[in-house]
């Protein structure tokens, strides 16, 4: 306020303080002068560590292949060190690896969760468990073809689906369906490797009993937790004592633990989190503190609010600019573009293949695409410039739009 003093007391800089910022910049040319002029032949060690943590590319051997339910299985992979992978990438509990394909002359990339720990990791093994859908086009590649000795190539470890201390509460409500179960696997066991500290809540989402994923390890996991780990079983098609019948909704949740105490975070197929957009919004609760791993591919996209009726079942042409060619292709209104460019054997470069990473970003010149709101993960200045990422994008006309290239390793 006016004619209020405010008394600051500035402490007077001493005067080697000042003998030290006026020699800083002449000190550095004398380092400068007196270091040689070889050139440097070695990576240097933060480098080094960032190559490990962060590898373009692993190139594992299949070690393993162990039936877990009657449609899913979990593979074993190791580094192949003849191939120049000696160890494997650290990881956060949560986060996934994108796996390349070569499929009849096609490149295509699927992420999966990680289901082991970060500790297996630097044991020397990774762990991916795969549903096999009937109708899916790389789930049954890899039942098809995985075996032990099977080369198998994928990216680094990815994703923001892990417990953060800076951002989420040390209390993880974590929601699964399916296959979904997987990344919390790998939390639980960090959990009880004592790497991860927070108390875990599962309420894991089924069909059956005999569908449950994981189902004695998650037992064993909760009862030499000390109470750290807490799994809630929930079957929609049967009743079984001492578990939860039909879907998880709020009520349930509530019923277990206090909502204003946790983070969510929720895995599995479109359907539960469509279900769950609705249940969590009569919730007063923080988005930040609600966490949804990707989901994949879009499979019916013509169910998604705000779809177009009018261009279900269209095939349109793309014109696509990569690397200086030019191709014209086909593009289906019911799939990605990722998907069309794929199909032609264009290989564009995509990891999440779910609105999320941004690798697959493009340049939308001409036409129109409907993206899914609750997937369009563009920046502003994005959305304003035109630049879409073709994972999420369903073609509503004809196009002309520009696409990266994938990079060779």
């Amino acid at each position: 306020m006016t004619g209020d003093k405010i008394n600051i007391k500035i402490k007077p800089l001493g005067i080697l303080d000042l003998l030290a910022f006026k020699n800083l910049v002449p000190g550095r040319k004398k380092r400068i002068q007196k270091a040689p002029a070889t050139v440097i032949d070695s990576l240097q060690p933060v480098n080094a560590l960032a190559c490990k943590l962060h590898p373009s590319v692993q190139h594992l051997i299949v070690g393993e292949v162990r039936d877990e339910t009657g449609d899913v299985r979990t593979y074993k992979l190791l580094p192949n060190k003849e191939k120049m992978t000696d160890e494997l990438a650290y990881f956060r509990p949560g986060q996934y690896l994108s796996f390349t394909f070569e499929v009849e002359g096609a490149t295509v990339t699927r992420p999966y969760s990680i289901s082991s720990s970060p500790r297996e990791a630097l044991a020397g093994f990774y762990e991916i468990t795969v549903k096999r859908d009937q109708g899916g086009f790389i789930s049954n590649h890899i039942w098809n073809n995985w075996t032990v000795g099977s080369e198998v190539v994928s990216g680094g470890p990815e994703g923001q689906f892990y417990y953060d201390n800076l951002r989420d509460r040390k209390h993880i409500v974590g929601i699964a369906g399916g296959s979904g179960i997987t990344p919390f696997r790998s939390m639980a066991k960090s959990i009880q490797e004592k790497d991860l500290d927070i108390n875990l809540t599962i309420f894991y989402g089924s069909n059956k009993k005999e569908e449950i994923i994981f189902y004695d390890e998650l037992a064993e996991l909760k009862a030499s937790s000390g109470g750290r780990i807490k799994v809630i079983h929930v079957l929609a098609e049967e009743r079984v004592e001492d578990f939860e019948h039909g879907f998880i909704t709020v009520d349930l949740l509530k019923k277990y633990v206090d909502l204003q105490d946790c983070s969510i975070f929720i895995c599995g197929p479109q359907a539960m989190y469509d279900h769950l957009n609705q249940e969590l919004g009569k919730l007063e609760i923080s988005r930040k503190y609600i966490r949804r791993e990707v989901f994949g591919e879009i499979k019916d996209v013509r169910s998604l609010s705000g779809y177009p009726a009018e261009a279900a079942g269209k095939t349109f042409r793309m014109l696509v600019h990569m690397g200086g060619r030019q191709v014209e292709i086909e593009a289906s209104a019911g799939e990605s573009l990722l998907v069309a460019l794929e199909r032609a054997g264009l290989c564009p470069p995509a990891t999440c293949r779910s609105g999320s990473c941004g690798v697959c970003r493009s340049l939308l010149i001409k036409g129109d695409v409907f993206i899914p709101g609750d997937v369009d993960g563009r920046r502003q200045a994005d959305k304003k410039f035109g630049y879409i990422h073709p994972c999420v994008s369903f073609p509503l006309e004809n196009l002309e739009i520009v696409v990266p290239r994938r990079k060779v390793h």
